[in-house]
């Protein structure tokens, strides 16, 4: 399995780094299982997964797989889409609730 990050979530665990342990935790389980621990999101953000790390705060992430199964590849359209395996994890977006979802640099 594939796993990226992108350059927003990077910066956003360096923000939080106080719950840097619970994100790995997170971020190891949903490699495991992506699809058991997301949720699949809808409207303007289909094609992504929301994964609460905390109370309020998030994971949001792309699973290849699914995404091209179910046709989102043609809403989310990735940059790198192609080029990506099937079995790639995308960790896009880090944060608090509303905060995440307010991000511009979510949809590429």
């Amino acid at each position: 399995m594939e796993v990226l990050f992108s350059d927003s979530f990077v910066t956003a665990l360096r923000k939080h780094s106080s719950i840097k342990s619970i994100v790995k935790k997170k971020v190891d389980a949903i490699m495991e299982r992506p699809i058991a621990l997301g949720e699949p999101l809808k409207g303007n953000f289909r094609g992504y997964y929301s994964c609460p790390v905390k109370r309020s705060f998030l994971i949001i992430y792309l699973y290849c797989e699914v995404c091209r199964k179910k046709g989102d590849d043609k809403v989310v359209l990735c940059g790198d889409c192609s080029e990506c395996a099937d079995k790639t994890i995308k960790f896009v977006a880090l944060g608090p609730h509303d905060e995440t979802y307010r991000k511009r640099d979510i949809r590429r």
